[in-house]
C-alpha cells in the first residue's frame, strides 16, 4: 500500500497576537535532522521552536539507509527500536560488472551490538516517528506552515521573519539552527554558499512498489545490459517497495526523464518485467560541497543546510544525525550556562572534519562511477575488468563506501596507547552486552566515568559506570590490560582513557571538554 502522506494541523501561533518572549533555541526545519536536535536538546532539559514550511512528511522515500550509529543516535532519542522493527535489515552488497559479479561485502558486525550493521527505511517513516515522539515532549513547539523568510544577528541573539497561513510574525532566539535542507533559504539570506566540487552527472531516483522474493541485500551494476554503458542500483525497503537508481548523464533532460512514459520501460528492463506500481521519481546531480563553517555567529548549520553528497555511500542523512550528535550536548549545555559559547567551535572543528571525510568518500566513489575520458576511465575500467579474474583488485571497486562514524582527531586526549584501537578517543564508544541490557543504553546522556574492571573515581559532573570485563568488554574496551578507565561525552564518544587516573586529572580533562579545548 502506498504511504498515507496524512498532514499535520496547523496552528496560528501566538506570534501573531503579540510579542513573544524570545526563546532560547528556533530550529528552521522538521525534516529528521531539525526534529532529531529538537528531541535532543529537550532531552537535555532546553525547550526549542522547530519552525517547518510544510504540513507533512517528506514526499519519497530520500533517504533511506540508516547506519548502526544512526540507529543507536534514534534509540536514544526513543524511536530507534520502531524503526529497526519497520525497516529492512540487510547486510550484504553484491557489486556486478556486466553480468558478472566481482565483488562483495558482509557488514554484519562482530556479535554483541544491540543495532544491526544497517536498516532500510524510508525517510517518511524516520519522520513521521521523530514527530510523534517531539510532539509527546513539553520542551519542543512544532509548528507546520511557518515558513522562515528573514533573518538576522543581532550580537546576542538571533531573529527570524516567519510567514503563516494567517499572516507574518517575528520571533527572537539566543541560538537559530538550521536545518532546512541542501537547497538552505536561511544560507542563502546570510549571502553563504558551498565549496565543493560539481560533479557533471546525472541519476534517476525511482521507487517502485512489486513482489519480489529473495534475501534483502544491495545490488550494484557497472555497466549492465539492461543500461548499457551506465550504472545502477537497487535497494528494498519495507511495503515491498524498491529503490532503483540509473544513471543518465549530465546531458540527461531532469524534467525529461522524470516523465513515467520515459521512467517506467527503463525500470521493466532492470526488474525484468513491468508487474509494478511507480511510487515516487527524482532526478538529482552530484554534488560534494560544504559551507567554509557551520556556525555563523548566532546561526548554526547541520544536516544538508551545511554539507552535501552524492547518495552512494548512505552519508547524507547519517552524516546529518551525526552532527546532531556533537551539537546537541553542547548546545544544551551553552544555553543552561553551564559552558561557553566558545564550546561550539569544537562541534564545528569535528564537524567540518566529519564532512570532509565523508566529502572525500562520496567523491571518490562519485568518480569511479564516473570517471573522466583519459587516465581516470582506463583505470576504472581497468579495475572493473581485474577485479573479475584477480581477488586483490576487488576492494578496489567502488560503487559506495557505506557510512561509517569518523573517528576525531584527538592529540592532545589522555590516551593509552596498548588499550584497544576501536575504543580511542575520538571514536564512539563501541557497544558490548550488559548484564540485561547493552552498553550504549547504560551510557545514557551526560558524561559517564566508565570503569571497565575497576572502579572510578569520584568526579563531580559524571555519572560512574562499572563494567565486569565480559568478553566483548575486554576485546573492545582492555585488550591485554586488567582494567581501564574511560571519560564518555554525552554523544558517547570517547573523550580519553587511563588505566589508573587520578581524580583531579580527570576532573581537569572533564572541564577541558566542556570548555570545547578538548
Amino acid at each position: 500500500m502506498p504511504y498515507d502522506y496524512r498532514p499535520f494541523p496547523y496552528v496560528a501561533p501566538p506570534g501573531l497576537n503579540g510579542p513573544e518572549p524570545r526563546h532560547k533555541v528556533i530550529i528552521v526545519g522538521a525534516g529528521p535532522v531539525g526534529l532529531a536536535l529538537a528531541i535532543d536538546l529537550a532531552n537535555h532539559g532546553v525547550p526549542s521552536v522547530v519552525l517547518d514550511d510544510n504540513n507533512v512528511v517528506s514526499v519519497g522515500s530520500r533517504a533511506i539507509c540508516w547506519s548502526k550509529r544512526s540507529l543507536e543516535i534514534l534509540d536514544r532519542l526513543g524511536v530507534g527500536e520502531q524503526a529497526v522493527t519497520k525497516g529492512v535489515t540487510w547486510k550484504v552488497g553484491r557489486t556486478f560488472h556486466r553480468d558478472a559479479e566481482v565483488f562483495n561485502f558482509d557488514l554484519l558486525p562482530e556479535a554483541g551490538h544491540k543495532m544491526p550493521a544497517f536498516v532500510n527505511l524510508q525517510q517518511y517513516y524516520v519522520e513521521e516517528y521523530l514527530v510523534a515522539r517531539a510532539q509527546a515532549l513539553p520542551l519542543i513547539d512544532l509548528r507546520f506552515k511557518n515558513k522562515v523568510v528573514g533573518v538576522a544577528q543581532h550580537g546576542s541573539h538571533a531573529s527570524v521573519t516567519v510567514e503563516t497561513p494567517d499572516g507574518s510574525y517575528a520571533l527572537e532566539a539566543e541560538w537559530v539552527v538550521a536545518c532546512d535542507g541542501a537547497r538552505s533559504p536561511l544560507r542563502g539570506m546570510l549571502g553563504l554558499d558551498f565549496d565543493g566540487e560539481l560533479f557533471e552527472e546525472r541519476f534517476l531516483i525511482a521507487d517502485i512498489e512489486m513482489q519480489r522474493d529473495g534475501v534483502p541485500e544491495r545490488w550494484f551494476w557497472f555497466e549492465p545490459e539492461f543500461h548499457a554503458g551506465q550504472s545502477a542500483l537497487l535497494h528494498k525497503q519495507p511495503d515491498n517497495i524498491y529503490r532503483i537508481d540509473l544513471q543518465l548523464g549530465w546531458d540527461a533532460n531532469p524534467e525529461a526523464e522524470r516523465q513515467p512514459e520515459r521512467v517506467i520501460p527503463r525500470i521493466a528492463k532492470v526488474v525484468g518485467h513491468a508487474d509494478f506500481r511507480l511510487d515516487w521519481v527524482s532526478v538529482y546531480t552530484f554534488q560534494c560541497r560544504r559551507l567554509t563553517r557551520f556556525v555563523e555567529d548566532r546561526v548554526i548549520f547541520i544536516g544538508d543546510a551545511a554539507h552535501v553528497v552524492s547518495p552512494f555511500g548512505a552519508r547524507g542523512g547519517n552524516g546529518g544525525l551525526q552532527d546532531v550528535d556533537a551539537l546537541g550536548w553542547r548546545l544544551a549545555a551553552v544555553v543552561l550556562g553551564s559552558a561557553p559559547p566558545d564550546a561550539l567551535a569544537a562541534f564545528d572543528r569535528e564537524r567540518c572534519f566529519g564532512a570532509d571525510e565523508n566529502i572525500l568518500n562520496s567523491a571518490r566513489s562519485t568518480r569511479f562511477m564516473s570517471p573522466e575520458p583519459g587516465v581516470e576511465r582506463l583505470f576504472r575500467d581497468a579495475v572493473l575488468d581485474l577485479a573479475g579474474r584477480a581477488d586483490f583488485a576487488r576492494p578496489m571497486v567502488n560503487s559506495g563506501r557505506l557510512s561509517r562514524p569518523c573517528v576525531y582527531p584527538m592529540p592532545d586526549a589522555p590516551d593509552v596507547a596498548a588499550l584497544p584501537a576501536a575504543s580511542r578517543p575520538g571514536a564512539v564508544a563501541p557497544d558490548a552486552p550488559l548484564g540485561n541490557g547493552w552498553l550504549c543504553e547504560a551510557l545514557g546522556r551526560g558524561f559517564v566515568l566508565l570503569g571497565c574492571g575497576v572502579d572510578v573515581p569520584k568526579v563531580a559532573g559524571t555519572t560512574p559506570l562499572r563494567v565486569v570485563g565480559g568478553a566483548e568488554i575486554r576485546a573492545r574496551y582492555l585488550g591485554d590490560a586488567a582494567g581501564a578507565v574511560y571519560l564518555v561525552r554525552p554523544d558517547q564518544v570517547v573523550a580519553a582513557r587511563w588505566l589508573a587516573p587520578a581524580a583531579a586529572e580527570v576532573a581537569a580533562t572533564l572541564r577541558a571538554v566542556q570548555e570545547g579545548r578538548l
